[in-house]
């Protein structure tokens, strides 16, 4: 399948989807990344009078936000904002900070700011009666590179069965702009922060491994324990059987 058949094939994937469950639209967290610009412009094929994308800066970069005000402006998507600057500012005041690990409390503000997103789009997905659409691609869904009831708190998954490197080739067949296709993937949750620094790997490697199980012994032992401990976010919650 080439690129161009594969954006038709989402595109009918998503309208199928969303029609099936009784919704009358998607709602779409814009980031100024690729995964998400993407998602973005193949939400509005679907359903261009009735998507929009909702842009939730949380002490972001401003280079993130003008990448996905580029994106809106360049492909007619409507958006919203939402800044939720403040919002996170009363949790961290009212949320006791028990951590003894600078990193461990760093990665629970994170995670915080991921989950304020999740409900911020359900409010707009519950007023619209649309469903929420989610930017996870399967290099990401495969090592548990996401925040559980975060930005994997979502109703459908278009991308989650492309690499990181289908996606890139969707962006460009898309045209999506280049600047945010070269840019290093970064969920922006901290300055200075990048997927490939914290998963420890570049995208190029996890994605050899998971189409063809090329890797070195160390590279497999790291990406398979990284499996293993995610398991339970790819997983509804176990339920006791007796």
């Amino acid at each position: 399948m080439n690129t161009e058949q594969l954006a038709k094939k989402l595109i009918l994937w998503i309208r199928d989807k969303v029609l099936a469950a009784g919704c009358k639209g998607v709602v779409v967290g814009i980031s100024g990344g690729l995964d998400s610009s993407v998602l973005a412009v193949l939400c509005h094929r679907a359903f261009p009078q009735s998507m929009f994308g909702v842009l939730m800066p949380c002490h972001s970069s401003q280079e993130d936000g003008e990448h996905a005000r580029a994106v809106a402006s360049k492909f007619s998507i409507p958006t919203k904002t939402v800044i939720l600057d403040t919002a996170f500012d009363a949790l961290l005041k009212a949320l006791p900070d028990n951590s003894v690990d600078a990193s461990v409390s760093r990665l629970a503000e994170a995670n915080l700011k991921a989950r304020l997103r999740m409900l911020t789009l359900y409010y707009f997905a519950n007023h619209l009666k649309y469903m929420v659409v989610g930017s996870g691609n399967k290099s990401e869904l495969s090592v548990g590179y996401f925040t559980k009831y975060g930005d994997g708190g979502v109703d459908i998954l278009p991308l989650g069965s492309l690499v990181k490197r289908q996606v890139k080739e969707l962006g460009s067949f898309l045209s999506i702009p280049q600047e945010i296709i070269d840019k290093p993937p970064s969920a922006g949750l901290w300055q200075g922060q990048t997927d490939e620094g914290e998963l420890g790997l570049s995208y190029d490697e996890l994605d050899r491994y998971l189409i063809a199980g090329e890797a070195n012994n160390e590279l497999r032992e790291r990406i398979e324990s990284m499996i293993a401990a995610s398991d339970h976010k790819r997983f509804p919650p176990p339920v006791a059987s007796f």
